[in-house]
């Protein structure tokens, strides 16, 4: 418990010290944040805001989590998968940056990218931690064995939650906040586990996304950028695939769902029959266009993650026993 106390305080401090030169040394470069035409008005403000922010978030979770690990496969399995999907959001950042445009890489450059990182994952779990292709169902207290189909499954879940975590990272604080409570569920499942490696892992994500909200709460003076979001989502689903918690995943991270939901059911209601259902999607836009501040629906959508992250982290407890 110590070690991972200090790991995640160590993380916390970290973001914290090194964030100021860094978003200085982002403003020097202008490496800033572009703002979609067809956003919020109120967001063109945010124009120019330094991005990128995840390089810090994953510097800081790196450097305790490297020197007190030991390195174990499960936990290297999701530092990886967080890392290499970083990896792609940078590409996504820096793409923008350099065409100064609000679009990054190609969709199919995405695709190709997760197919990897989960292919990756799959491997590590099934050679090296020798757990089986199955998906446990904990509401039915039954294991489905998925076969040939497990390296598909794997993907939906890391193309699935990094992609709802981008989504939520629309307003300032949100995804980071969103991500610590979620993160936070984690490091309480992988305690009661006893799987020291991976709350070690979890604890220094979670000293990452709360150091990183120091400059990323409203206000925000630096974005995390596709670089923080989809490594966030990537530490989300590897954690999930490695506790095999994959059906709980969807409770602990509601908040994540019902951003994605919101998509899906706007694209879909205004393809099929030419009406929107939201004002704007995702839905955290759909409640600023009614006129909600922005610290108002953030401070609400980190309560309904906690209430979520706790359901889910209560129905785990007691599927455990």
């Amino acid at each position: 418990m110590g070690e991972i106390l200090i790991a995640g305080i160590a993380s916390l401090l970290i973001c914290i010290f090194l964030s100021p030169k860094f978003i200085a040394m982002l403003r020097r470069r202008e490496f800033g944040q572009n703002i979609r035409a067809e956003g919020p008005e109120g967001h063109h403000e945010k124009a120019g805001t330094p991005t990128m922010g995840g390089i810090i978030i994953f510097t800081a979770i790196s450097i305790p989590f490297l020197i007190l690990s030991d390195h174990d496969w499960r936990a290297i399995g999701v530092y990886g998968v967080a890392m290499a999907s970083a990896g792609l959001g940078f590409a996504d950042d820096a793409t923008k940056i350099i065409r100064r445009r609000s679009l990054g890489i190609s969709g199919r450059s995405k695709f190709l990218g997760q197919a990897a990182i989960a292919l990756a994952l799959w491997w590590v779990v099934t050679k090296q931690v020798g757990d089986g292709p199955t998906l446990r169902l904990r509401t039915l207290d039954a294991t489905v064995n998925l076969g040939i189909f497990y390296p598909l499954f794997i993907y939906i879940v890391v193309a699935g939650t990094t992609n709802a975590v981008n989504l939520t990272d629309g307003l300032d604080g949100l995804a980071a906040g969103c991500s610590a409570i979620v993160l936070l569920a984690y490091l309480g499942i992988t305690f009661t586990t006893g799987d020291r490696e991976l709350a070690l892992l979890a604890g220094c994500l979670v000293g990452g996304c709360v150091g990183f909200l120091w400059f990323n709460a409203y206000p925000a003076t630096i974005f995390m950028g596709d670089t923080g979001s989809l490594g966030l989502g990537g530490a989300i689903a590897g954690l999930a695939v490695m506790t095999k918690t994959e059906e709980l995943l969807v409770l602990i991270g509601g908040i994540f769902v019902v951003e994605a939901l919101s998509v899906i059911i706007q694209v879909a209601s205004f393809q099929g029959f030419r009406k929107r259902v939201f004002l704007m999607a995702p839905i955290h836009h759909h409640f600023e266009i009614l006129g909600w501040s922005e610290t108002k629906i953030i401070l609400r959508f980190w309560i309904i993650a906690a209430a979520f992250a706790a359901a889910g982290f209560t129905l785990f407890q007691q599927t455990a026993l």
